[in-house]
């Protein structure tokens, strides 16, 4: 089991919850023509949260992989990297401090953060974006 958690660029999110649920729906089906493990593909605010991320939770795969960490870390993430959204598979006995660390990353780096694995789908949007919070109340 995993703590699911996604970072997007919030330009192009739709500001209305459920436009926005059907259109993390329809990036999580992962059709873009490239590779989902390499950055280089997102923008330059998703690409330095994740060259954060990585310093504590390294890359399980891509150009970012560390052949060093043993595979048994619990550390290690699982990335899923598009153009406009970053999605990290956490172990979820880290689920506390990644959640804590993927939300201030995304706050320093200007970009938007979904709770894929929360019951309500927080999600969340840097001001000056709207400074919306589509999080569901009930």
């Amino acid at each position: 089991m995993s703590d699911d958690l996604m970072v997007f660029d919030p330009d192009p999110a739709p500001k209305d919850r459920d436009a926005f649920l059907a259109w993390y729906q329809e990036q999580a089906e992962w059709g873009e023509d490239h590779s989902y493990d390499d950055p280089e593909v997102s923008t330059s605010p998703l690409r330095a949260w994740f060259l954060d991320m990585i310093q504590s939770y390294p890359a399980m795969n891509g150009p970012h992989a560390s052949e060093d960490i043993p595979e048994d870390d619990t550390s290690v993430t699982d990335y899923s990297v598009g153009k406009v959204v970053i999605y990290a598979a956490f172990a979820w006995s880290l689920a506390e401090q990644a959640h804590e660390a993927t939300f201030r990353l995304a706050a320093k780096h200007g970009v938007g953060f979904l709770d894929a694995s929360s019951d309500n789908a927080e999600v969340w949007l840097p001001d000056g974006k709207g400074g919306l919070s589509l999080a569901h109340s009930g």
